[in-house]
């Protein structure tokens, strides 16, 4: 479908023009139309399928057709990260290029008390947007001169990290404050229980729409290297030994592994620096800055860097660790061979983790290939994945429940 067969605002058709979006991605075709009509909509989509435009575009038409008081807020989009906030606005400043009486302000943390001081003044003049991480936008409205009242959408983005990274109550305080009435849209790249049941209590009869998770890029080349724990660290250094490496991201599950091995690797005279939560936003972005720019070789890095961060030009993905989760895979390894590039992907395995990997190579459709461990690392354990019984999982309905003031 081409969106000039959308019913959207010439404005908002112009500006597709203008930044060559002609055709619909599967989730805005589906999800535009439903939105248009002011439903409530639980998308189910990966990362890089569109789906900020998905959710932007019907808002944005409303904004242009809609007779809204211009001294309040109409649209709050949650993100559960300052980086996402940052690449919401950057699209909303896009599509509304046109829309000279559209206004949007992001509010997130890490900054000092001016950035504080500028969103306090967007948020009291009001915006029509405002695209917000949940503490602070809570530490806004905790202060008591934020008026959500006007709000006529309600945007979660990439709802299953929030959840993750430990916001529902937060959520639900903010949800506190909005109107009963109301049009909210939730989009997450999975759909555990926990999903569902925050669906029932802040949605009202929503529509649901779901992409099937992609595959990892064809031009990905993926291996793996079934290994014993001690044995990783020697398997780094051996890939870089005749080469320098440039342009790598390392995935650990835990903070403290991401710093012990960003220590082991700086202190092998490798140039690698670590990126995790527990660093101020400044310092997260100087590090993100640093590795764009080339200062950086190896990036390692929780799962805070598998979704929602675009550089195009990754040369090598290496999972320290087999993710939790399959479509935790298809995310990290999506990170390389990007923009028509090529990329490498590679897994460390150990004996614990073999069944987990094995789920994702049923998950993929696909057996990985292994690469032999150098042998001056020692023996290796082999490739036995338990197999465990499969339970079936019933489809789990949305029931109407009433909004909360």
């Amino acid at each position: 479908m081409k969106f000039e067969e959308l019913d959207l605002h010439d404005d908002v058709l112009d500006a597709l023009w203008d930044m060559h979006f002609e055709d619909c991605t599967p989730i805005q075709e589906q999800a535009i139309p439903v939105l248009l009509e002011g439903r409530d909509l639980i998308g189910v989509a990966q990362t890089g399928t569109g789906k900020t435009a998905a959710y932007l575009l019907p808002v944005l038409d409303k904004l242009a057709t809609c007779d809204l008081r211009k001294d309040a807020i109409h649209c709050i989009i949650m993100a559960p990260t300052r980086e996402l906030a940052q690449q919401i606005d950057q699209q909303m400043q896009g599509f509304s290029y046109y829309m000279d009486n559209v206004s949007s302000v992001p509010i997130y943390g890490g900054g000092d008390g001016v950035a504080f001081e500028q969103q306090k003044r967007g948020l009291t003049m009001g915006a029509d947007v405002v695209i917000a991480t949940p503490g602070r936008l809570l530490a806004h409205l905790s202060l008591g001169y934020v008026d959500l009242s006007k709000v006529s959408f309600f945007i979660l983005d990439e709802a299953d990290r929030m959840l993750d990274m430990g916001f529902y109550d937060d959520i639900m305080q903010i949800v506190s404050f909005l109107p009963k009435y109301r049009q909210t849209i939730m989009f997450s790249a999975t759909m555990p229980e926990k999903i569902q049941l925050l669906a029932n209590k802040i949605l009202d009869e929503p529509v649901e729409v779901k992409i099937a998770v992609s595959k990892p890029a064809d031009k990905i080349i993926q291996a793996a290297y079934i290994c014993h724990e001690p044995q990783k660290l020697g398997i780094i250094l051996s890939l870089f030994n005749d080469s320098k490496p440039e342009r790598v991201i390392i995935f650990a599950s835990k903070k403290i592994k991401v710093k012990e091995l960003a220590n082991a690797l700086k202190k092998k005279g490798l140039n690698a620096d670590a990126m995790h939560s527990d660093l101020e936003q400044m310092q997260r972005d100087d590090v993100m800055y640093r590795f764009k720019a080339g200062k950086i070789d190896i990036l390692v890095a929780t799962d805070i860097l598998s979704r929602g961060i675009d550089v195009d030009d990754i040369r090598l993905v290496i999972n320290y660790d087999v993710p939790y989760d399959c479509e935790d895979y298809v995310h990290r390894v999506g990170r390389t061979a990007r923009a028509n590039n090529d990329g490498l992907a590679i897994t460390f395995v150990n004996d614990d983790q073999q069944t987990e990997f094995k789920k994702i190579e049923d998950f993929i459709g696909k057996d990985i290939y292994k690469i032999p461990v150098p042998i001056e690392l020692g023996e290796t354990p082999a490739y036995h994945p338990k197999k465990k019984a499969r339970h079936s999982v019933s489809k789990k309905t949305f029931k109407r429940k009433k909004t909360s003031k």
